[in-house]
């Protein structure tokens, strides 16, 4: 066993790796970035050793700074997580020109593999089912056009060498084709260098079906069932589960079949993932296709770890020092149901757009993720942040994981709302509100999934999830009691005319564009004429407590902001105002001020990069054409005009570095 590893990676997956190598015994060396010299994952490990500058291109994706960080520690092997360089072939044959083990496939199965070309090219040879598409070479956007119109629309381009969500667009006409071509090879060239682009049918009502796989050096090749992965939202994954909802045990045997197949077709090792796409359509579940294979460790390979028992990581580290895996096809078996969500940098009240900014305030419902791959009573977070910390403009957007366990999908699903109400987060946008949305959406709890789900549900972009009136008056309720114990404490202060005044148990309530009469009362409240029973251990200053409401446990998020109040709970924001209720009638006479007007203006909508002007001064535009690209979080992002006018002004110039509401363009 090796004594010495070194992570080739950051954030979360970094200390996730350290984790189980300090449990076996194995000391650890952390490579970072300027950006990350505070991070959680550098502190953690037995050695660090810095390797550049922020920029992702000048630091973690340079395979020879990694292996002179090896070679400075002594490191005997390389986890290289996921992204960066976990799928560079090269990278391992450098690695093992040094006698340096690489935790991970052999090379020449990362080549095969990694290509998404080449391997439906050998898919396709060994008699899996491949989409129908075109795996040549794209010389140029209207080659491209001329494919996806004799493939027949909708259809997918993707970046040869992509991953996470990154290189990809979705074509319903030979429009998007245009527009989205060059960007499909300018993220592949960033963010991969590669900037090979194929083309292939989009499958109706799809379904995004993964198997896990692991294989030793002596042979044997496992399938650690399925995972589902279908709620994306831009093709990146936002919640995964293990076993999914759809896949039946004779269809998960024969897609685990089909997956070690192929990985003994390229001589596989270590932990892999198989994706599928699965035709929803299709009720006999027989319409699956081969997709791409993963030769690293998946971002949800927790929820695997927790119905299985099986620690991906730790087997990872095993097959690399030669041993042989310790389980059969028949030991593996499924145990409950686990759910992972990804908590990201965006906020998905203003369209998902990346948030970048300091951790102010940042708390899980449980410590970080210590060993048991269920975590503390069925919750988990794999997170690589602190209170205090960054998310920078350099990486992906994604702060924690949390997965949670149960005996049942739906118990798994509960744990999820519980613990997001618990997760504070302060300092930038995030989307723990959407994640308890998804968890209590009536088509997410039935199971009828697609990789369409979110823009399905969420046409008009995403409000908070839907409150019944029981929810409205406990809200109103606790607003009210805010307001309440607010002004006690302000008449508490001493040396006031009069005396001290009292707050009254009589409130009017004002929220959701309604009006709500409380009263509060011993243990609880009238809201509307209906009697809430309830207790509530707020105080202010305190901005997450738990309340109760005829017995049911909310996390509750409160802020003031001037004479409203912001509270959050269940997956939803509300913006409230009580007033004693004798006072109440005279609030209509209160002027409202009125915002500036920007309709005028293209505003960068976040922090980012201007990669391109799609037009110039004089020039006319109408609504929906693109005017600018942004590229934030290794994403690109097309701004669009909202109306017909004339670019009066140019603000900005492409390659310029843009901080949230800069001026771009302002129109006539």
């Amino acid at each position: 066993m090796f004594e010495k590893i070194l992570i080739a990676n950051r954030g979360e997956i970094a200390c996730r790796v350290i984790k189980t190598a300090r449990r076996m015994g194995i000391a650890t060396v952390a490579v970072y970035s300027d950006a990350d010299a505070r991070a959680p994952f550098v502190q953690m490990a037995d050695e660090a050793v810095h390797i550049g500058p922020a920029a992702a291109a000048e630091s973690y994706l340079v395979a020879e700074k990694i292996i002179e960080a090896c070679r400075q520690t002594g490191a005997e092997a390389v986890h290289p997580g996921y992204g960066f360089l976990s799928e560079r072939a090269s990278f391992v044959e450098a690695l093992e020109k040094e006698n340096i083990a690489f935790i991970g496939p052999p090379a020449n199965a990362i080549a095969a593999m990694g290509d998404k070309i080449e391997s439906k090219k050998l898919a396709k040879e060994a008699g899996v089912n491949v989409v129908p598409g075109f795996v040549g070479e794209i010389e140029d956007t209207e080659h491209a056009v001329r494919i996806s119109n004799d493939i027949g629309y909708p259809v997918m381009m993707k970046a040869s060498a992509g991953g996470g969500g990154k290189g990809m667009r979705l074509a319903y006409s030979e429009q998007d084709v245009r527009e989205g071509f060059e960007s499909v090879r300018r993220e592949g060239k960033n963010s991969f260098g590669d900037d090979r682009v194929f083309i292939e049918k989009f499958i109706e009502d799809p379904r995004h079906i993964e198997i896990q796989v692991l294989g030793d050096k002596h042979g044997t090749v496992l399938y650690l069932n399925e995972r589902e992965c279908s709620i994306q939202r831009r093709h990146q994954k936002v919640v995964e589960e293990a076993p999914s909802p759809f896949v039946s045990p004779e269809m998960r045997r024969k897609m685990g079949e089909q997956a070690v197949a192929l990985s003994q077709a390229v001589g596989y090792h270590s932990a892999g993932t198989v994706e599928l796409i699965v035709s929803g359509a299709d009720p006999t579940g027989e319409s699956f296709y081969f997709l791409e294979m993963n030769t690293r460790l998946q971002v949800e390979h927790p929820v695997t770890e927790a119905i299985t028992g099986i620690d991906l990581v730790e087997q990872m580290i095993r097959v690399a020092a030669g041993e042989k895996l310790p389980m059969t096809q028949d030991d593996i078996g499924i145990d409950g149901w686990s759910i992972e969500t990804r908590i990201y940098a965006e906020d998905p009240y203003r369209g998902f757009l990346p948030s970048t900014g300091r951790l102010v305030r940042y708390s899980t419902p449980v410590e970080a993720w210590a060993g048991d791959l269920r975590g503390n009573d069925g919750v988990r977070v794999d997170s690589g942040v602190q209170e205090g910390g960054e998310v920078s403009i350099f990486y992906d957007p994604m702060i924690a994981k949390l997965i949670t366990w149960g005996e049942t999908r739906d118990a798994a699903a509960d744990l999820q709302i519980k613990a997001l109400d618990r997760i504070e987060l302060d300092g930038l946008g995030h989307n723990v509100d959407f994640l308890s949305a998804l968890m209590q959406h009536s088509r997410f709890r039935s199971g009828e999934l697609t990789t369409g789900f979110i823009a399905e549900e969420y046409p008009e972009g995403f409000t908070g999830a839907e409150p019944d009136e029981h929810m409205l008056r406990t809200v109103a309720g606790l607003v009210a009691g805010a307001q309440c114990t607010w002004d006690a404490r302000a008449g508490r202060i001493s040396g006031q005319l009069n005396g001290p005044p009292s707050p009254g148990s009589e409130w009017t309530v004002k929220m959701e564009g309604r009006q709500f009469d409380v009263t509060l009362g011993e243990g609880g409240a009238t809201v509307d004429g209906q009697w809430i029973e309830g207790t509530w251990d707020w105080h202010p200053g305190k901005s997450l407590s738990t309340a109760t409401a005829d017995g049911k446990e909310l996390g509750v998020h409160l802020h003031r902001n001037g004479a409203w109040w912001n509270l959050t709970t269940h997956g939803r924001r509300y913006r409230a105002m009580a007033l004693p209720a004798r006072l109440a009638p005279h609030a209509a006479h209160m002027i409202e001020k009125v915002p500036p007007d920007t309709s005028k203006m293209l505003l960068c909508p976040m922090p980012g990069l201007l990669v391109k002007l799609h037009v110039g001064e004089g020039d006319a535009v109408d609504a929906g054409q693109p005017l600018a690209t942004v590229e934030a979080m290794k994403m690109e992002n097309i701004l669009r005009a909202e109306k017909a006018g004339t670019v009066a002004t140019i603000n900005a110039a492409e390659g310029e570095t843009l901080v949230v509401d800069a001026v771009i363009l302002e129109l006539e």
